[in-house]
């Protein structure tokens, strides 16, 4: 009996070990595992290109090496093909379509920006598309233009040209359901027909998806233009959609992220303007559950150009090159962009620039009063006489959008003390302001040389800033992201507090030159005053004059070179970080290492203390 228990001591004690190891550590936590019996999709997905005609080349590389190592493949587009760059003012979106067809993309869902010029333009861009487009909860049947393109029947697979509320792709034989979102904001955001509903996108999501689970359909994707946080609400409230391939909010998911519930639904999205290519690997098992995915987002800079769209490229920017020298302004005095000058001091393009940023988000929101630009996206200055459209880019060559903040006074006046933080010495990070003035100490300390912030009023008088005040400011995506370590505006986006309206600061700059409708004159107006030695204010305290020098040496090379050449690159890592206007933390996805770890560990000891205590028994026998 004695042996026998010895014997099953050892054999509790292995069977901890071996339960121990055989854990799984850091694998996605999913309704089943996957197996040999299931099905292989990878999806190749984009969104929020932007018409930047010019990343296409690179995209066809990588799309044609991908489908050649993964043919059960499908790309996707979610929307936002129109408006950000000169290839849509001048192609009103056919270059764009051009290079889709010949890319070969299977579907697209309308993004709000498709609304931006009128139902004709539009149009032209459905009918030239070899690929059917998504529309589950927009209500065409009122406009005369686009009502002409819609079936209404289940697309299978859909004709090029047409638009749907689902179609379904057979892939190696296996039937995949994709239905299509655009956000019901789209009215406020954009300029579509009257004609034009945007339904409810939970009701029309699960009323479509029903609808394919009727045709037998388990394998759905619902491709959207929503924006990070709506596309969770989304996999939350509705059941049956296994994948949500996003755009909109412009989210740089990296690994994708997981909706857990009894079947989960991975979202991915890939950031904007072409920068990336998505790929997600997923299995599905016999039921149409999702039992393993891998995303992750390819760099098209790292790619090569394909030759063939690199030479269609440089065709569609003839007519380009001609539009750059159209006027579209005239100045009767220097703009002044000198780099010394807009990184350390007032200037009158830097007033120029934000009068125009101020002018075009009050066009959106009057309620915007103040804006906010940083030096170093001031590149050049114009001179005296016409001013032409390449002058414009040359002096804003980025292609960042103006958006709008809500900030508190304390979040401005911080955020004007970085501005001034590393004053004397030339910054990036500067920032021209307008529907405000302040003043500034350089004597003091980084972070305490801020004296006085007063802004304008609605009567058109400056008022001391409220600090518990809540104002309405413009300003460009770099900076709303945090670049030039703006990490205030940087938090304030990413709890959802900016407002992308995708208008390019070009675009927004040209706009407001017209509807100055003359010959501007811009001033040096005292906006922005640093006090001299002599100028010490009254409360002044009794800090040594050389505090200034108190900056660290990182805190000054930080602050002196901002926002260089690379600025896009410096982007587009600011996109990452701050995900946009809606990007948050990733759902937790894999198994807790730790506990894994806890149980092997309490099996291990639990079989040594019966170790002991048969051990202390044989003792006393």
């Amino acid at each position: 009996m004695k042996s026998l228990k010895n014997r099953l001591l050892v054999a509790v004690t292995l069977l901890a070990l071996l339960v121990n190891y055989s854990l799984p550590f850091g694998q996605v936590s999913l309704a089943a595992e996957s197996d040999e019996s299931d099905f292989d999709l990878t999806i190749m997905h984009v969104n929020d290109s932007h018409a930047h005609v010019e990343m296409f080349p690179m995209l066809g590389t990588a799309v044609e090496q991908i489908r050649a190592e993964k043919p059960n493949s499908l790309l996707l587009h979610a929307g936002d093909v129109f408006s950000g760059t000169l290839f849509f003012t001048v192609h009103e979106g056919l270059a764009d379509v051009d290079f889709m067809n010949k890319i070969g993309f299977d579907a697209m869902v309308f993004g709000n920006h498709e609304f931006d010029k009128d139902s004709e333009t539009l149009g032209k861009f459905v009918d030239a598309a070899e690929f059917p487009l998504l529309g589950t909860n927009v209500d065409f049947s009122g406009d005369s233009i686009l009502g002409s393109y819609v079936e209404s029947n289940v697309g299978q697979p859909g004709e090029g040209g047409k638009i749907y509320p689902a179609i379904v792709k057979e892939v190696d034989g296996e039937s995949i359901g994709i239905i299509g979102l655009t956000t019901e904001e789209t009215p406020s955001v954009s300029s579509p027909s009257d004609d034009i509903v945007f339904l409810d996108t939970i009701e029309k999501a699960k009323e479509t998806i029903n609808l394919l689970e009727d045709m037998g359909i388990n394998k759905i994707i619902a491709l959207t233009h929503l924006g990070y946080n709506a596309d969770v609400e989304l996999a939350n409230a509705v059941d049956g959609i296994d994948v949500i391939v996003g755009g909109h909010s412009h989210t740089v998911l990296s690994e994708g992220a997981l909706v857990e519930k009894d079947e989960p639904t991975i979202i991915v999205q890939t950031g904007d303007n072409l920068n990336n290519l998505g790929t997600l690997d997923v299995s599905f098992d016999e039921n149409g559950v999702v039992t393993d995915y891998s995303a992750a987002l390819l760099d098209l800079e790292t790619v090569d150009a394909d030759e063939e769209l690199s030479s269609l490229v440089e065709f569609y920017e003839t007519d380009i090159e001609a539009l750059q020298s159209e006027v579209v302004g005239e100045t009767s005095v220097v703009l002044d962009g000198e780099r010394e000058d807009v990184r350390t001091k007032e200037t009158n393009l830097g007033n120029l620039i934000t009068d125009a940023m101020v002018w075009n988000m009050q066009q959106v929101n009057p309620k915007v009063t103040i804006a906010l630009q940083n030096g170093g996206g001031i590149r050049a200055s114009i001179d005296e006489g016409e001013i032409t459209l390449g002058e414009v880019l040359t002096v804003m060559p980025f292609g960042n959008m103006v958006v709008y903040m809500e900030l508190t006074g304390d979040e401005i006046w911080q955020t004007l003390e970085h501005s001034v933080s590393a004053y004397p010495e030339t910054s990036g990070g500067f920032l021209h302001v307008s529907g405000l003035k302040f003043t500034f100490d350089p004597e003091k300390s980084a972070g305490e040389r801020i004296v006085s912030i007063d802004v304008l009023n609605a009567d058109g008088d400056y008022e001391p800033i409220d600090k518990e005040g809540t104002y309405y400011v413009a300003t460009n995506s770099f900076t709303a992201k945090g670049g030039d370590g703006y990490d205030v505006l940087a938090k304030a986006t990413e709890e959802g507090r900016m407002v992308n309206v995708d208008l390019p600061d070009y675009e927004g700059f040209t706009a407001y030159l017209d509807h100055l409708g003359g010959t501007v004159s811009p001033t040096v107006e005292g906006r922005i005053v640093a006090l001299s030695s002599d100028e010490q204010p009254a409360d002044d305290t009794d800090e040594p004059a050389d505090q200034a020098d108190d900056q660290t040496d990182d805190q000054t090379d930080d602050q002196t070179d901002d926002q260089t050449d690379d600025q896009a690159d410096d982007q587009t890592s600011a996109d990452e970080s701050s995900s946009d206007e809606e990007g948050k933390t990733l759902p937790n996805t894999a198994t807790t290492n730790g506990n894994m770890l806890l149980i092997g560990l309490s099996l291990i000891f639990v079989s040594f203390g019966v170790f002991l205590y048969y051990r202390k028994q044989k003792k006393l026998i």
